[in-house]
């Protein structure tokens, strides 16, 4: 199952993976990423709770944000290798 969502989500993950040398990784990074994405996630929710309770079209801008935001944080936190993780902070 994991292969077959890192098949998936390579385009990104394509993006922090690739690199030589030595990387600083501390298995904190992969947690604090994968609470901040969550974090995105709730923005993204309470943002679009507004937008519809409010009707103004300039909402959709923070939505689209935080859930990109927090989908790339939960795709590298999740799938992604320790470089890929180390990379994203800029940990090398």
């Amino acid at each position: 199952m994991k292969e077959g969502m890192r098949k998936l989500c390579s385009p990104v993950l394509k993006m922090f993976e690739s690199g030589e040398g030595d990387y600083d990784y501390k298995s904190s990074y992969r947690t604090i990423l994968i609470v901040l994405g969550g974090l995105c996630f709730v923005i993204a929710s309470i943002s679009m709770m507004m937008t519809l309770a409010t009707g103004e079209a300039a909402g959709v801008i923070p939505i689209m944000l935080f859930l990109l935001t927090g989908l790339v944080c939960e795709i590298v936190g999740f799938l992604g290798s320790d470089r890929a993780v180390a990379r994203i902070w800029k940990r090398r």
